[in-house]
Formats: structure tokens, C-alpha cells, sequence
């Protein structure tokens, strides 16, 4: 266990590259055990090969990488005991019950019997599947089955569970049971979250978060900070032509359906400056940054944009029933 106060995941100038494609150049950063941690990053960014890394699926070729405390090199055996894994595609054994897929996941672990049995009723209830644990697994609902992959994460007690894209197929109500359920077991066990996702209104109740593009991060540092650091979003809807070329090259950029989006420190005096023009507008709003909006200024790209990268096999590393 890593000391109260400590980092969970210490990086420092991690580098690696698929032949000539560099997917990570020199990351450095530090994450505080039993903190909310989200990466995001469009596609190709470096996401999936940081964790990866961190998970021992792949060779670390530079820099330093620890997983509470332990070097992810010399300790491989040992980061994999842990770290916990929600998958984004499910991974569950659906012939047996709720109750024997925790136990064989405990098993794998080499928990013994008793104290296997009664850490599957505690983290069931924390998910409230308790009275579902005699059910074949491949009965219960999407949102069942994902509470249920939860609780095999955080079975053999994890110091980090890494969640790949948790809420992916969810409705809203599902959704937020399931953020409902990682909240409590973070307050009851202390287990540190590392969140990659496309859903970035996921990602602004972490602790820290980090932007990264191209294999760099980009910035890192609380959602409040993040968002404070770009100050105020003012966009324009129905601008006229003549008025659109006139602002464009200027703090506006082309935003949505035809808008104009301009990210500043303080919207007053663009919009006085703007205020001869405003009657021929079709809309004004002037709000305070998202993260996704500090997310668009960093990289300039959406979440969800596919980029190759060259060299990735398209087979997964990992098979969906945990580290053995």
C-alpha cells in the first residue's frame, strides 16, 4: 500500500513508439492516492498506450512509471495485483452467476475462501446487487451487468481501478447509478479512479485532470483551475456575412452550426466593442469556460475524431477476464 498522501501513479518523461510513430514524448505528471483522476484526449492522443503502460501490457521503453509505489518494469507481477479494470466492452462471464463471477475473479487473485466470499457480499452491497447474487449473469440489464463489473474491479482490493469509457451504451438514469456506485466505493475503500472517456461532462467531478495530444500533455491541474484559466466563452449565433468575415481572424473562431465562438479573460469589453454590431445578430451568450470548451482550445479537435496511428494492431492486449 502506498502511504496515505502519496501518489498512485508517478510518471516521469515516459516515452514509447510503435516503430517511427512516437505515441508518447516525455509525460510526466503525478496523481494523489484515493483522488478522481480523468485523461482525455482526442483519439491517437497517447490515452490507450499510457495505460497500457501503467497496466504492464506493454514494455516501458523510457523514462519512469510507478503504480503506488511500485516500478512498473521491476514489479510487474505486483502493479497487476493492484490495479482493478472495468472494461469499455463487457467482459463478464454470463453463464455463471453474479456471486461465482466475483469468486472466480478472487480466485485468479488468490483470495482465500472465506475472506473471498465475504469481500463479494461487501462490494454487492455497495452496488446493490445482493439479492441478484444467484442470478445467471447474463439476465441482468446493461446497467446491472456494468454495476457488476465494478464490483469485480475492486473484488481483490485495488489501490487504482481504471475505467475505460464505464458508461459507454448507458441511458442517463444508468449512467448515473453507475457514478453513484464509484463514488461510494471511493468513499468507503479509498480506491483511486483513473476515467478515460468520450463523455467529457464525466470527467468534471475529478480531482485532476490531464489534456493530452500527440503524446504531450497539454495541461493538468483541477477542473475549477482548467476552466478559470480560460475565462469566459462568448459566442455569436446568426452573424451576417459580411460581419462573419470581418470577425473571423480576430479572437472568433467558427464554432457550431454557423456560430462564432471567442474564448477570453473577460467578456465585457468585446462585448462593448461588439455593441454597435449586436442588433444584427441572431443570439449573444457569454458564460463561463467548460471543460470541454478548455478541452477544444488545447487541441483544437472533438473527443471523438478517429485518427490512425500507424503500427497499433487492432487486437486488444487484454482478454476481458483480468490479469492473471
Amino acid at each position: 500500500m502506498t502511504e496515505p498522501g502519496g501518489a498512485v501513479i508517478e510518471a516521469r518523461d515516459v516515452r514509447f513508439a510503435y516503430g517511427d510513430v512516437q505515441a508518447l514524448r516525455g509525460v510526466t505528471l503525478a496523481v494523489p492516492r484515493g483522488s478522481f483522476f480523468a485523461l482525455l484526449g482526442p483519439n491517437g492522443a497517447g490515452k490507450s498506450t499510457f495505460v497500457s503502460l501503467l497496466s504492464t501490457l506493454l514494455p516501458l521503453q523510457g523514462g519512469d512509471l510507478r503504480v503506488a509505489g511500485l516500478d512498473v518494469h521491476r514489479s510487474a507481477g505486483a502493479v497487476r495485483r493492484a490495479l482493478g479494470l472495468v472494461f469499455q466492452e463487457p467482459s463478464l462471464d454470463e453463464r455463471l452467476t453474479v456471486l461465482e463471477n466475483l469468486e472466480f475473479h478472487g480466485q485468479i487473485y488468490g483470495m482465500p475462501g472465506r475472506a473471498r466470499r465475504a469481500r463479494a457480499q461487501e462490494v454487492l452491497g455497495i452496488v446493490e446487487l445482493l439479492e441478484w447474487q444467484n442470478a445467471t449473469a447474463r439476465i441482468l440489464s446493461r446497467g446491472m451487468k456494468r454495476r457488476l463489473e465494478i464490483a469485480r474491479g475492486v473484488m481483490h482490493r485495488p489501490e487504482l481501478l481504471i475505467l475505460d469509457e464505464p458508461t459507454t451504451g448507458l441511458d442517463v438514469q444508468s449512467r448515473r447509478a453507475v457514478w453513484s456506485y464509484l463514488d461510494s466505493l471511493r468513499a468507503q475503500t479509498g480506491v483511486s479512479l483513473l476515467l478515460t472517456t468520450h463523455q467529457i461532462e464525466e470527467a468534471e467531478g475529478a480531482d485532476l485532470v490531464a489534456v493530452v495530444d500527440r503524446g504531450e500533455v497539454l495541461a493538468l491541474g483541477a477542473p475549477d483551475d482548467l476552466r478559470a484559466g480560460l475565462g469566459m466563452v462568448v459566442t455569436l449565433r446568426g452573424v451576417p456575412d459580411d460581419l462573419r468575415a470581418a470577425l473571423l481572424g480576430g479572437p472568433f473562431t467558427a464554432g457550431a452550426a454557423g456560430s462564432l465562438v471567442a474564448r477570453v479573460p473577460d467578456a465585457g469589453p468585446l462585448l462593448s466593442e461588439l455593441g454597435p454590431q449586436l442588433h444584427r445578430l441572431g443570439g449573444v451568450s457569454a458564460q463561463p469556460a467548460s471543460l470541454e470548451d478548455v478541452f477544444l482550445n488545447l487541441t483544437g479537435r472533438a473527443l471523438r475524431e478517429e485518427r490512425p496511428v500507424v503500427g497499433v494492431g487492432a487486437a486488444s492486449p487484454v482478454d476481458g477476464r483480468g490479469f492473471r
